[in-house]
C-alpha cells in the first residue's frame, strides 16, 4: 500500500507542480471552451486524457514502444500549440466541436504519456508490482487533472457569468496566450 501512496504523488505532481506547466497548458487549451456547467463533458475529456497517457505510458515502461526523447519533448508544445490554434479557428461550443476535443484528448494523450514515461520506467525498474503502481500513478495523474480543471471552470465562471466577458472573446484570447507559450516551448524544445 505504500507504493500506492508514492505513485499516486507523483502523478499528482506531475500535473500540480510548477515544473508541470506543459501540462497544465494543455488542460487549459482543453477545457477553455467549457463553463462550469459543463462539468460532466470537462470530467470525460480528462479522462481521455488520462487513457490515451496510461496506454503509451505502459507501453513506453514496457519497452514495447521506444521513441527518442527529444522528439516526443517537442511534440508535448506542439499538441498544446494545436489544441490552442484549433480553438482559435473554430471557437465555437457546438457539441460537434467539442467532441474533437476528445479526439484530441485521447490521442495527444497519448504522446503526453511518453514524455513521462522514461521517470518513471527508472522508477519502476526495481518495482515488482508494474501493474499497480501505473494506476496508482494514473489515479494521481486524474485527481490532479480534476483539481486544476475545477479552478479553470471556476475561473471561467467569474470570468464569463460575474464579469461578463463574451465567452467567444475568452476563449480567443486565452487560446492565444496559450499559443504564444506553446510556440516558444516548441522552438526551444526542438530536436538538433
Amino acid at each position: 500500500m505504500s507504493n500506492f501512496g508514492f505513485y499516486f504523488t507523483i502523478g499528482w505532481e506531475h500535473v500540480i507542480s510548477l515544473d508541470a506547466l506543459d501540462h497544465q497548458l494543455f488542460i487549459l487549451a482543453l477545457t477553455v471552451v467549457y463553463t462550469l456547467q459543463e462539468w460532466k463533458r470537462v470530467l470525460i475529456l480528462v479522462t481521455a486524457f488520462t487513457i490515451g497517457h496510461s496506454i503509451t505510458l505502459a507501453l513506453s515502461t514496457l519497452n514495447i514502444l521506444t521513441i527518442p526523447s527529444d522528439i516526443v519533448e517537442f511534440l508535448i508544445p506542439c499538441t498544446i500549440f494545436i489544441t490552442a490554434a484549433a480553438n482559435i479557428i473554430k471557437p465555437t461550443t457546438t457539441l460537434k466541436s467539442l467532441q474533437v476535443n476528445y479526439i484530441f484528448a485521447m490521442f495527444f494523450g497519448l504522446i503526453h504519456g511518453l514524455g513521462f514515461a522514461n521517470a518513471l520506467k527508472f522508477m519502476l525498474a526495481k518495482d515488482q508490482s508494474l501493474g499497480w503502481s501505473l494506476l496508482s500513478f494514473n489515479l494521481g495523474l486524474e485527481a490532479g487533472q480534476i483539481i486544476v480543471v475545477v479552478a479553470l471552470l471556476l475561473l471561467a465562471y467569474v470570468f464569463i457569468f460575474n464579469l461578463k466577458v463574451n465567452r467567444k472573446y475568452w476563449i480567443l484570447s486565452i487560446s492565444a496566450a496559450i499559443l504564444l507559450v506553446s510556440l516558444k516551448m516548441a522552438v526551444d524544445r526542438f530536436p538538433s
